[in-house]
């Protein structure tokens, strides 16, 4: 289609060369629009973390729980079910020794699951304290009393954390004394 233009004079022009609106039509609102709901989903897609809930704050319960599995599965001698609750980097610390899981598994527990077999100790309620949502560590002690004068206390110190949900033990420090 044909653009004609009148100039100042008697003369008309015209020009049949299409303008750029009339390229574009419709198009250059459509885009507009476009690029307003991208915007727009952009911003929601960022706000909408936001909005998720927090997550639950840790319980005390829970890491106490890991805790008492340890020792019971000491007491029952099942090494699987002691080691399933141990991190894969845990160490442990006793008597100025430092071990491995590996070492602990292979060294240690077996030693801990002889002598807990012959000598029941009494556990004192833990004291469990929390660093942020995914670090605790639990502090309590067991009195080994083997009928003679020769009872001792023995206070642990654990590091708990959560990785995927699940409370692991990072580190076990064991100190003794008697009384």
């Amino acid at each position: 289609m044909a653009r004609c233009f009148q100039s100042t004079g008697p003369r008309h022009f015209c020009t049949s060369k299409p303008t750029r609106s009339r390229l574009l039509g419709d198009y250059v609102p459509f885009m507009t629009a476009v690029r307003f709901c991208s915007y727009g989903l952009v911003a929601f897609l960022a706000w909408l973390p936001a909005c998720a809930p927090a997550p639950a704050p840790p319980k005390e319960a829970d890491v106490v729980a890991i805790v008492d599995a340890f020792y019971g599965a000491i007491t029952a001698g099942d090494n699987a079910a002691a080691m399933k609750l141990i991190a894969p980097d845990a160490v442990f610390v006793e008597a100025g020794k430092i071990e491995t899981r590996a070492e602990y598994e292979m060294n240690h527990l077996p030693a801990d699951i002889e002598f807990e077999s012959h000598i029941k100790p009494v556990r004192s309620p833990a004291r469990v304290t929390f660093d942020g949502r995914d670090t605790a560590w639990v502090i309590s002690t067991a009195e080994y009393d083997e009928g003679n004068p020769e009872k001792y206390i023995n206070t642990q110190l654990m590091i708990l954390t959560r990785d995927t949900g699940d409370w692991r033990i990072r580190s076990i420090s064991w100190s003794s004394n008697q009384p």
